[in-house]
């Protein structure tokens, strides 16, 4: 089966397709710009499945084809949920993760509480005529850890050098890919985005037992 990831970030493209390799490994993956899309998809939601759905729609109406798109980002408590569904221009356009990364210090000066939790929702639309088409498939993901006052580590990208993980004892920019897709919000949004396409896969069979009298 093949599916269009709904997005142009090379970085995310290169998460995405290594944890959906594991998760669903009969797909045949593919970015925006691999199906010609070049344009950037506006993200208008206030919610992050809101702003997936919408990537989603617009990637499947544009290709015809399965597509899944992620809207993540990170809560902040004591900025009431900021920077939230704004992560990624935090500080303005163009997006820079360096920036956003000093808004958010500043913006936690003299704050003691320091709690967040990265959140990933996963959505996967699937146009008329192809198989398992129907509603929406939807997956969320929450990875609790608190901001550090300083960064830390030169791997990952966006806020990971600031967001500290205490079961690993390290921030996301000090882990290794494996070890971050196996405990980030991505992972755990794709996981649940798998168990709920695999059900959607179960239920399609189901039908068709059904009606042929398998």
């Amino acid at each position: 089966m093949k599916i269009v990831l709904a997005s142009h970030n090379q970085n995310k493209i290169r998460e995405l397709k290594r944890i959906l390799s594991v998760s669903i490994p009969e797909v045949e993956v593919f970015s925006l710009d691999e199906v010609g899309l070049t344009d950037e998809i506006e993200e208008n939601g206030t919610t992050f499945e809101e702003n997936a759905l919408i990537k989603a729609r617009a990637a499947a109406e544009f290709s015809g084809l399965c597509s899944i798109a992620d809207d993540s980002g990170l809560i902040v408590n004591a900025l009431n949920g900021e920077p939230g569904v704004y992560s990624a221009r935090y500080a303005g356009e163009p997006c820079d993760d360096q920036k956003n990364n000093e808004k958010l210090l500043k913006n936690l000066e003299g704050i003691g509480d320091r709690s967040a939790a990265f959140v990933c929702t996963i959505a996967c639309v699937i146009p008329e005529g192809q198989p398992l088409a129907g509603d929406p498939i939807i997956g969320t993901g929450y990875c609790p850890g608190e901001i550090l006052f300083n960064p830390r580590g030169n791997a990952g990208f966006g806020y990971d050098p600031l967001f500290w993980f205490d079961p690993f004892g390290k921030t996301f920019a000090e882990m290794s890919a494996e070890e971050k897709n196996a405990i980030s919000h991505r992972g755990a949004g794709v996981k649940a985005f798998a168990d709920a396409f695999n059900k959607r896969i179960a239920e399609e069979k189901e039908k068709l037992w059904k009606r042929y009298g398998l």
